[in-house]
Order: C-alpha cells, then sequence, then structure tokens
C-alpha cells in the first residue's frame, strides 16, 4: 500500500509499506480521503511546530474516511463495504484522566500522526488502515470527503461545548481557516445571535460571509476595524481564537464585553496576553484541546443536514499527488479544506 511520509521540512514522500490484518476488536479500511490539517502543513513546511519536531519518518494525517473491507475478531455491528469516519484519538481509557471522563487530556494519548511522543504515532494517510471499532463513526449518506470533516468539526463541537450557552450571543471569531469556518457554522446552530469574523484573507472571510458570518473585517487592510465594537467596554460575548496569533488575541480581547468567554483553539505558540484588559473586563479564558464524544455526534449532524460542510472542501488530489495537495493547502488564498484521494 501507499502511504504519505514526513522525513523533513519540503521533504514528503509517497512511499510503499506493508498492510496487515486486523486485530481483534478491529476493522480493516481500505481509505477514500483525508484532509489536510494545520499540524499537517506544520510539519511540511517546517518539520514540527514549537517543542514538536520530527525525530524520524512519519506517516501524515489524520482526517480521514473509508470502506470496511474486514472485520477483525470479536467485531459486530459493522458491515463491510459501510463508510467509516475515523476518529485518530485513542485514549488509553484507563489513566486518572480517562477515568474522570476527560478523554482528550489523556495521559497516554495515541494521535494518528503527532510526533509529540517518542516512537512518533504514524498517522493514517495511507490506502489500508486497521482502526479499533471505538474509532469509527458509521458515514451513512455522507461522502468521503465529507465524512473526513468530522475530525475538525469535532474540535469546533467541542469548543463550542467549552464556552456554554450561546443562545442569543454576539460571536467574534479571528482566524478563517478551517476551524474558523467550522467554529462559525457551530455557534450559529448552538444559537449565536450575531457573528463577526476576521482574517488576512479575502479569500478566507468571502467563506465566512457564506458560512453564515453577519460581518467580516480584513485585519490586513483595516488593522482598525474593530473599534467599532469596543465603546463601552466591549460588546462581544465570546471570542473563539482561531489563528493562534498574539495580534488577534489582543484585538478581540479589547472588543469583548465585561465577563465574555475567550476560548483559545489556535495553537501557534505562546503568547504575551493582555493581562490588565482581562482582569478589568472578567473575562473567563479557557483553552479547548481535540475533542471525545464530540466526533459522533459531528457525523450525526452532517448526516442530518444540520451542519453543511462540502463547501469548505476546495480542492481535491490524488495520493500521488500530495505534494503538491501540501503546496496548494499552504496557500491560504485559494484553499480552504484540501484532501486527499487514496483511490
Amino acid at each position: 500500500m501507499k502511504s504519505v511520509v514526513i522525513h523533513g521540512p519540503k521533504d514528503l514522500r509517497v512511499e510503499e509499506q506493508q498492510a496487515t490484518a486486523p486485530g481483534s476488536g478491529q476493522v480493516q479500511i481500505t481509505m477514500a480521503t483525508g484532509g489536510i490539517c494545520g499540524s499537517d502543513l506544520h510539519y511540511y513546511n517546517h518539520g514540527g511546530f514549537g517543542a514538536i519536531k520530527l525525530r524520524e519518518p512519519m506517516v501524515l494525517g489524520h482526517e480521514v474516511a473509508g470502506h470496511i473491507t474486514a472485520l477483525g475478531p470479536g467485531v459486530a455491528g459493522f458491515e463491510i463495504g459501510q463508510l467509516v469516519a475515523i476518529s485518530p484519538s485513542r485514549p488509553c481509557n484507563a489513566c486518572k484522566f480517562c477515568l474522570s471522563g476527560m478523554q482528550n487530556q489523556c495521559l497516554n494519548m495515541r494521535f494518528y500522526g503527532s510526533a509529540m511522543p517518542f516512537p512518533h504515532i504514524q498517522g493514517a494517510f495511507r490506502q489500508v488502515l486497521n482502526a479499533d471499532v471505538s474509532q469509527c463513526a458509521i458515514a451513512d449518506g455522507l461522502t468521503p470527503g465529507e465524512a473526513a470533516m468530522a475530525e475538525p468539526l469535532a474540535v469546533c463541537l467541542h469548543a463550542t461545548r467549552r464556552v456554554g450557552n450561546m443562545v442569543g450571543k454576539a460571536v467574534l471569531v479571528t482566524g478563517c481557516g478551517p476551524i474558523g469556518i467550522l467554529s462559525i457554522l457551530c455557534a450559529r446552530r448552538a444559537g449565536a445571535d450575531f457573528i463577526v469574523a476576521t482574517d488576512l484573507s479575502d479569500f478566507t472571510l468571502d467563506m465566512a460571509r457564506a458560512a453564515g458570518a453577519n460581518l467580516t473585517v480584513n485585519m490586513g487592510r483595516d488593522s482598525d476595524g474593530l473599534d467599532q465594537f469596543t465603546p463601552d467596554k466591549g460588546m462581544f460575548d465570546v471570542l473563539y481564537e482561531c489563528s493562534g496569533a498574539a495580534p488577534a488575541l489582543t484585538a478581540g480581547i479589547h472588543a469583548m464585553r465585561p465577563q465574555g468567554t475567550v476560548i483559545q483553539l489556535g495553537l501557534g505558540g505562546d503568547m504575551t496576553l493582555p493581562m490588565m484588559a482581562i482582569t478589568a473586563k472578567e473575562l473567563s479564558l479557557k483553552g479547548s484541546f481535540r475533542f471525545h464524544e464530540e466526533f459522533h455526534t459531528g457525523v450525526s449532524l452532517m448526516q442530518q443536514g444540520l451542519i453543511d460542510v462540502k463547501p469548505l472542501i476546495t480542492h481535491t488530489v490524488s495520493i500521488d499527488d500530495a505534494v503538491a495537495g501540501f503546496e496548494v493547502a499552504s496557500d491560504r488564498t485559494q484553499a480552504m479544506k484540501a484532501q486527499i484521494s487514496f483511490v
């Protein structure tokens, strides 16, 4: 089978690897589609991000879907030929965080395509994958491309859950990549009344408006674009910070109303925060990291037509053209979500 393997910055190779039979409690999946994520791009462009660096070749990818082609011993409730969205999150279910219901904080997490531990956790950009049944959500009625969007959608559903009540809220979303756009969709589905989105790219801001943002601001052209929301101590109830950039977070905080909630999704490294403003406004600053049960919820919402991710999928390339796919995915002037076809 073919796999997409990163060896270092700009050193991405399509290599032959050996497929194995599924084990007990596993299904074998012939992969159909994989979405290129921001973390994949960090490995491709920089060999890692922050303190996380590649120390050995690693199969990339964690936003994937495919069709079941074999059932391992003891598997029930699944059938050969079914399309499944595959959660990349494999908590141990034995550590203190798993046992307290915080599987996303698992001490022994095995997350596809992660260089955080060593040896690295190999990813899912491969033509054949064996997955535990607990990772698989039956995705009947969806296209493989839609099913592969379940992972980033779950990230945003988890963040929305962390915020709490959204009904009638005014929401600011900073950073309009896939996570920002999906955050707009999640916030609106959860009851948000007014949504403003900021970014530096007209292309991504056009996507934000199409996704339901009431207003967009290009902060590259209009660095004071949020000033209209700062009088009387600000107006936004919720800030989804999806860029990981300190200027975006700072500008957003100044537009927040007192006792609002900042939910940080973007992972751009450590940032200097305007602590005086956070303190004086009594803001709640929350982190949001990965997801767990929200993965299956995301698949269900897509199946019911309550969240439409199709417009986010702007490019699809073959596995043999994976390098071209990573290059186009790196261009925020034309790509929202680039996917790889494995068939």
